[in-house]
């Protein structure tokens, strides 16, 4: 198996070591290098060719918006995740980031540096895992499937919080040498699963509303879709995309930049209008309800299902509830099972669905599951999402 090569890039010594030592305490990736600036770091990819780009954004001389402009001018592909205390502070900085291209973002925990940065390993251990591994594929690399690093990534979480409830110390990030030992034959790839057959309950018909969810490797896939959608879009799109607090209004800002059709956050008491995007917000559930002039959007702070908040299946099963046959379902990209179940329970209601296909998906694992489970008509590519759902919402809208 080769690693994920990994350049780390932070103007503070103090972080670039201890990313580094998260990284190579993960089996099956490494830093291969770092640079304390953008420009140092555009002058080490053509010797190091890492598959993936740890960014800071605020670093002298060349930051991490400049680095990602420049990027982008010379036509470099390699996948950028922003692991910046900034993205904190600036949700416009952190969107401004997904425009020039950046895969995706962490925040750096508040407070002190050293004792809380541990609180993030999993989520980047994931993220390089997701984008870096992907893209180390496609350059002919034989990299341990995603589940390989999942489980380390959760051992770090394991750890982080036995360090917050008190039952160890605290964390030291450890060389990968004195980790336990992970064999990636252990996660090879099983055969996969036959589909479940759904009977649905009545015939599809007319499409009402569109319901998407989505996770990792999220925020540039919509990016797609909505850039291509039908100007002419006739129904209403609720989105589930799983990200923090604080970032979902300014990130249906920036989807709202390059699509046709209005994107807002959503808000409690919402009407749900045609032609209008409304994007979950974080740390709260978005869902439907019937109303005799108008159907609205209610929010809420119910428990986290799936382990997130909003939650694609709380959407789904709100969606299945109130419009039954008169919906499309769509499931794309993302790390886990979130809203596969009640994806299926929309199939079973009569609606129409749509998953991603593997080859397209940044992580096969939430449309995986819907697929498994029967819930999903048609796999489509990324490429072709848009265009797939303005033709079935055109060719359905009045039954």
């Amino acid at each position: 198996m080769d690693d994920i090569q990994v350049l780390v890039c932070d103007d503070s010594a103090l972080m670039r070591n201890l990313i580094s030592r998260m990284v190579d305490s993960t089996q099956g990736m490494h830093v291969v290098g770092t640079a304390m600036n953008g420009k140092f770091c555009l002058q080490k990819i053509p010797t190091l060719h890492p598959d993936i780009i740890v960014l800071d954004i605020e670093m002298p001389e060349m930051n991490g918006i400049e680095f990602l402009k420049e990027r982008k001018s010379q036509g470099i592909d390699i996948p950028v995740i922003v692991l910046s205390s900034v993205a904190t502070k600036g949700a416009s900085v952190t969107m401004q980031c997904l425009e020039l291209g950046a895969s995706d973002f962490i925040t750096k925990p508040s407070g002190s540096i050293s004792s809380n940065i541990s609180s993030v390993a999993g989520d980047l251990i994931e993220r390089i895992a997701s984008y870096g591994g992907r893209y180390a594929r496609r350059q002919g690399k034989d990299i341990a499937p995603l589940d390989f690093y999942m489980q380390q990534a959760k051992l770090k979480q394991a750890e982080t919080a036995a360090v917050k409830e008190g039952i160890l110390d605290k964390v030291k990030p450890s060389s990968a040498s004195a980790r336990p030992a992970y064999s990636p034959t252990l996660f090879s790839a099983t055969k996969k699963k036959e589909p479940e057959v759904i009977t649905p309950l009545r015939q599809p018909g007319a499409i009402e509303i569109v319901a998407i969810g989505i996770s990792t490797g999220g925020p540039n896939a919509l990016r797609e879709v909505f850039a291509k959608i039908d100007p002419k879009f006739p129904r209403p799109i609720l989105v589930v995309q799983h990200m923090p607090a604080g970032f979902t209004k300014e990130f249906a800002a920036s989807l709202g930049r390059i699509c046709p059709l209005d994107v807002k956050e959503a808000e409690d008491g919402d009407l749900i209008h045609p032609g209008q995007i409304y994007i979950a917000p974080g740390d709260y559930h978005i869902v439907v309800e019937k109303s005799t002039l108008c159907n609205v959007i209610r929010l809420s702070k119910e428990d986290q299902r799936n382990g997130h908040r909003p939650s694609a299946d709380v959407l789904f099963e709100s969606v299945a509830k109130i419009y039954q046959n008169h919906a499309l379902g769509v499931i794309m990209t993302g790390m886990g099972r979130d809203g596969a179940a009640q994806l299926a329970e929309m199939r079973k209601q009569g609606a129409w669905t749509l998953g991603q296909d593997e080859k397209s998906a940044i992580v096969y694992g939430m449309p995986k599951v819907a697929f498994e489970l029967g819930a999903v008509q048609k796999q489509v590519s990324l490429e072709n999402m848009a265009d797939e759902i303005s033709q079935l919402v055109h060719d359905h809208v009045n039954g």
